[in-house]
């Protein structure tokens, strides 16, 4: 049995900036994680995907977002136990156990669920027999985009994601842009980007078309793509990527007695705890009036979220704010001179 103040559920960015926020009022942590890295959907679905809404970062990948979170709490020295998915919650004393899939048992006096929402996996062409490519040419998330360098890449969606890679591999790949229909959903700015590059020769964009076969032994060699008139164009590329978004699933979170509402969790917005009391919701998976599902907004409820575990693991003691910048007990904890 692992004991400690609390279990945060999910390493994503939102939660591993509350492990700092844990941290600096003097709380220990364990993070627990289905995926088998730290970062959550940053590192998963796009780690080379620029990041633009991170104040004071102009542009950061989820890669470096991750990598800078992970440093600036690397004075707490966290456990984090990856690749085990929490399967049970129960209520003992005034402790909650928590028990994951591999048998890890934790005691605690809080929980923070900052597990985006719930596990997920990418929405797959429809396309029979194209598993044996899956995972190497035929690819829903890019792990490492200097793979397709040089490389000819057909790109399907009509999403901001496959907009946004469209444009970003435009500069190093040959670019095609397949959509199903005329209108894209993506942001206004990022169609007339995709629009320019297309008049500028740098992307070829092909409309009311689908993925109809893939031709090739060993490796892709060539798909044909099918219009809505049923014709049909032959396309030889190294690579095809799919992004028409994900589906998700919450798995064990809905056993959990929660107050579930349209697969998130309804918090108060003073600690962002939940209809439990000592389990709080964070990021993607918590909901309220006025939610934004930005990870700024997350760093804002885990912060709140980290006082509100104070009460619980310390009810004898009274939580007092003090400012990082003056406090020499938060800077003892940082480990800052």
């Amino acid at each position: 049995m692992i004991k400690t103040d609390t279990l945060i559920i999910g390493a994503g960015p939102v939660g591993l900036f509350c492990v700092h926020q844990l941290g600096i009022i003097g709380l220990k942590c364990e993070v627990v994680d289905n995926l088998d890295k730290i970062g959550g959907q940053c590192i998963e679905l796009y780690p080379d995907k620029p990041i633009y809404d991170i104040p004071a970062v102009p542009e950061c990948t989820g890669e470096e977002l991750t990598n800078n979170l992970i440093e600036q709490i690397k004075n707490f020295k966290t456990n984090f136990h990856l690749n085990e998915r929490v399967e049970e919650i129960k209520k003992v004393e005034k402790k909650w156990i928590t028990k994951t899939n591999k048998g890890t048992e934790f005691e605690s006096s809080s929980i923070i669920i900052a597990a985006g929402v719930g596990s997920f996996e990418p929405r797959k062409f429809p396309t029979k027999e194209i598993e044996k490519y899956e995972g190497k040419q035929i690819l829903y998330s890019i792990k490492d985009k200097t793979a397709l360098k040089d490389k000819t890449v057909v790109i399907f969606g009509g999403g901001d994601s496959a907009l946004d890679w469209a444009i970003e591999l435009s500069n190093t790949s040959k670019v095609i842009l397949v959509h199903r229909r005329d209108d894209f959903r993506g942001m206004q700015a990022s169609i007339d980007k995709a629009n320019q590059l297309k008049e500028e020769g740098k992307i070829e964009i092909y409309t009311k078309y689908q993925l109809d076969s893939v031709q090739g032994e060993e490796k892709v060699e060539s798909i044909n793509i099918k219009h809505d008139d049923k014709s049909v164009k032959e396309i030889k590329t190294d690579y095809v990527l799919g992004f028409f978004g994900l589906i998700m699933q919450l798995g064990p979170i809905a056993e959990w007695g929660l107050n579930l509402d349209k697969k998130t969790v309804p918090v108060n917005t003073e600690s962002f705890e939940t209809n439990k009391e000592g389990i709080f919701a964070i990021g993607d998976i918590c909901s309220y009036p006025g939610k934004l599902k930005l990870i700024l907004s997350g760093f804002h409820e885990g912060a709140l979220a980290a006082r509100g575990c104070f009460k619980y693991a310390k009810p004898d003691e009274k939580y007092r704010f003090e400012f990082t910048t003056s406090s020499k007990t938060v800077k003892d904890r940082l480990g800052v001179k």
